[in-house]
């Protein structure tokens, strides 16, 4: 029985002139696969292929600028507001997936509005689809970073994480953490369940007929995961200490609540209403 996995795997895939990194990657992956599986969707339904593209676009820059946006103004605002150009530096690190979310559903609302035309629940049931792997990806790349860890553990997967990454990847010999909730494998496995379950429920049961149904789905396979797993995460700023001590709960549990209440409205609403009927026709509509 093993009594913990010693993580020194390198945020670096490769090093050299250019530097290619694991958290890099997932993310392009994520995106990619992503892509592929919503031009399936829009095929599938006949939608103008054109609006891939956009999408793509605004989701990209959405999810970059809030995740950036999330971190800055929920969780280190007392730094940022006395650096601002600092705000900009994403290569440091710092992103907040609440914030990437809350950027996606501006994004969708601005797409709704002037590129299709239609209302934002269509684009939502269709976009989500492929999101879980993309946040799954994601999480694993928190993993090769050595961040977004658990407490103390003394199950027999806790990981020993490298402290003191930056000196380590710069020569210095590592000092690692106490064996550790791996909370960013329990979180991707977790959102691996929901992609597949949207998934399921858009190819196999045909939820997008019940608009609504599959982003309200997604936001509880997301977010309830989420809120539980926080209890066992480290803080990610030393005020939620404070926070967790007051209220029971950190930042990233209470940023969860309002995504937990809109899925179960979402799907109420969903299973209350009939459903949809939707035209299969498995091409792209004609460019005009």
């Amino acid at each position: 029985m093993l009594n913990a996995i010693t993580w020194t795997v390198s945020p670096n895939m490769i090093d050299g002139p250019i530097t290619v990194r694991w958290y890099g990657l997932m993310f392009a992956i994520g995106f990619y696969v992503g892509y592929e599986i919503v031009s399936r969707i829009f095929k599938h339904e006949g939608a103008p292929e054109r609006w891939l593209g956009s999408l793509f676009i605004y989701v990209v820059v959405a999810t970059i600028v809030g995740a950036r946006l999330g971190h800055v103004f929920f969780y280190d605002w007392a730094y940022y507001k006395d650096h601002l150009g600092d705000i900009v530096k994403i290569w440091e690190g710092g992103l907040a997936s609440h914030g990437g979310t809350a950027g996606i559903m501006v994004a969708v609302w601005l797409y709704s509005r002037y590129v299709t035309k239609r209302g934002m629940l269509w684009t939502f049931d269709r976009l989500v689809v492929p999101v879980g792997l993309v946040a799954a990806l994601i999480r694993l790349g928190n993993l090769m970073n050595h961040e977004i860890y658990g407490a103390v553990t003394d199950l027999p997967w806790g990981f020993c994480f490298v402290q003191n990454l930056h000196q380590w990847m710069g020569g210095a010999e590592p000092v690692f953490t106490q064996p550790c909730h791996p909370t960013q494998i329990y979180e991707a496995l977790c959102y691996l369940v929901t992609f597949g379950v949207c998934m399921w429920l858009y190819w196999r049961r045909n939820a997008q007929e019940r608009p609504g149904l599959i982003f309200g789905v997604f936001m509880l396979g997301i977010f309830v995961p989420r809120f539980f797993i926080e209890y066992i995460k480290n803080v990610q700023e030393p005020w939620e200490i404070a926070m967790r001590q007051t209220w029971g709960i950190d930042q990233g549990q209470l940023l969860s609540i309002p995504f937990i209440i809109l899925g179960i409205w979402l799907i109420i609403r969903a299973m209350r209403r009939p459903r949809v009927h939707i035209d299969y026709p498995n091409k792209f509509a004609d460019a005009k």
